[in-house]
């Protein structure tokens, strides 16, 4: 029983030093993509795989507001056959870029998910993704690896256990989705509450 309370401890003790000005610019960056009805592309490898195709699930449904534009957001981790196909076929470091060069349009979105931030794959596909001018954002844990200085907007939880950085940055991905989906409602209904306080509410404070 130990054990589980000092996990949750942990958890409960990165979210609340969690960075608050990367978070608020990676909500920044996923609005700007809503307003430009651009696509949000989300790609990353074993739990953070499932946690991107967790996160195209919550950006297209749990966002959805009567009478606005629905968010375009596609899981690169999807697509079994194409990503068997271009592991056997070619590498699979390919895997993701080989579809953001068959998908990409200019103002689409990269959003990157690695707990370590070295995953070949993904850094291909963020490095791909700068050269044609698109935002990259990476989400990562541990000491940022690669990806968190590769990616245009990056934020790292200060985890270095993986299940926990997972945890997190699943919590991170549904704190974005319901925060969007919060300011796609005050867009229509401006009165409301400033977009970005229920994101503050979710994550709790942080560093700079």
């Amino acid at each position: 029983m130990d054990h589980l309370k000092g996990y949750f401890s942990q958890i409960a003790q990165t979210l609340q030093q969690l960075p608050q000005q990367p978070l608020n610019r990676i909500a920044a960056a996923l609005w700007a993509t809503y307003e430009r009805d651009a696509t949000i592309f989300i790609c990353g490898n074993g739990g953070s795989a499932a946690t991107a195709s967790h996160f195209a699930c919550d950006l297209s449904k749990w966002t959805i507001q009567r009478n606005a534009r629905r968010v375009r957001a596609i899981a690169l981790t999807d697509n079994i056959p194409l990503l068997t196909a271009w592991s056997n076929d070619q590498d699979y470091a390919d895997v993701f870029v080989e579809q953001l060069r068959t998908l990409y349009r200019s103002g689409d979105v990269l959003f990157a998910i690695s707990g370590s931030g070295k995953s070949p794959n993904v850094l291909r596909a963020v490095e791909w993704a700068n050269s044609v001018g698109a935002t990259t954002i990476g989400v990562t844990g541990f000491d940022g690896g690669t990806l968190a200085r590769t990616a245009a907007v990056g934020l790292r939880v200060d985890n270095y256990v993986m299940p926990q950085v997972e945890d997190l940055h699943s919590m991170l991905c549904h704190a974005l989705a319901v925060n969007l989906g919060k300011q796609i409602e005050q867009s229509l209904r401006p009165a409301m509450l400033p977009a970005g306080v229920l994101l503050e509410q979710v994550v709790g404070g942080g560093g700079a």
